[in-house]
């Protein structure tokens, strides 16, 4: 059997897949090493098995990644592996039973952003001209699968500061032979007039039916509706999570920060996200199917029963 994995070997796997497979988010790359410290544990007990698991869940929100799609798939994951009481099995079938149900919920999460993707690609409209801000995965998947069914329409992308996201998502929808304009952050009120959706992603889903996203996002969203454009948020389900907050403030810090930077002095450093509120929000695309705001919290009551 091979070796447990410590907190150095969890760092270098998560840390190695964020690196190597841009595509997958770090909510899923959580649960691929929540996977392999399963397959690699020698705990001889399911407490045990569970603390261990814990532990490198709490070392993975110690590294400089986003924490929100981390903490909720996480949850959700240990969740689903221990959804029937397993206390009367031996420990080595418990063990069995949890790995198969870990890579079953992964599987399943993998197909999540295709589902998302086919949902909203059906209110792109030929014509369409979408506003979307920094990179989103699932965004960009739903504009594939517009361009696979021959739809022609065009991206507004802001630069999102600090780390210009924006650019990227631009030049993987200029490969897609999707017309796409690169605006500053501080345009996105100037172009709005000009836009007939908003499409963004989302790190996380809170039970309000909120969004913790990239910081800008709440500002694009009070523009929409002050200028009656739909803003339309394309989610997995995984990153539905059972927070509460209620404004900007409320927000968790490890939510808003990395790890290396709720060291420093919080005031002289910018959020990388922020919360917008379900107020402004018209539909979630996700792979639950298209939901209002309000319909979040029924579903993490499903999703944790």
């Amino acid at each position: 059997m091979p070796d447990s994995m410590n907190q150095k070997d969890i760092c270098i796997f998560f840390n190695r897949i964020m690196k190597n497979e841009s595509d997958i988010s770090a909510g899923m790359a959580a649960i691929q090493t929540l996977l392999k410290v399963l397959e690699r544990s020698d705990s001889e007990t399911v407490q045990e098995l569970h603390l261990c698991l814990q532990n490198a869940v709490d070392t993975m929100r110690s590294t400089d990644h986003p924490v929100t799609g981390i903490a909720s798939g996480c949850e959700l994951f240990l969740r689903f592996i221990t959804l029937a009481t397993l206390d009367n099995s031996p420990f080595a079938d418990c063990k069995r039973i949890m790995i198969q149900r870990g890579k079953l919920f992964y599987d399943k999460l993998f197909a999540a952003r295709g589902k998302v993707a086919k949902l909203a690609a059906q209110f792109i409209i030929d014509g369409s001209r979408i506003l979307t801000h920094s990179k989103s995965r699932v965004v960009l998947q739903t504009m594939k699968e517009a361009v696979a069914s021959n739809k022609r329409f065009e991206v507004y992308v802001t630069e999102s500061f600090p780390n210009n996201s924006g650019k990227e998502m631009c030049k993987d929808l200029t490969l897609l032979d999707v017309p796409c304009t690169l605006i500053l952050d501080s345009a996105m009120g100037y172009i709005m007039e000009q836009v007939d959706m908003v499409m963004v992603g989302a790190e996380g889903v809170a039970e309000s039916g909120g969004i913790i996203n990239k910081v800008g996002t709440y500002t694009m969203a009070m523009c929409a509706r002050e200028i009656k454009k739909p803003f339309y948020v394309l989610t997995e389900s995984y990153k539905f999570s059972r927070i509460y907050p209620l404004n900007q403030v409320d927000l968790p810090n490890e939510f808003k920060y990395t790890a290396s930077t709720l060291k420093k002095d919080l005031h002289r450093e910018h959020p990388l996200v922020d919360y917008t509120p379900p107020s402004y929000i018209n539909l979630l695309f996700t792979d639950l199917g298209i939901l209002t705001p309000s319909a979040v919290s029924d579903e993490l009551i499903k999703l944790y029963l």
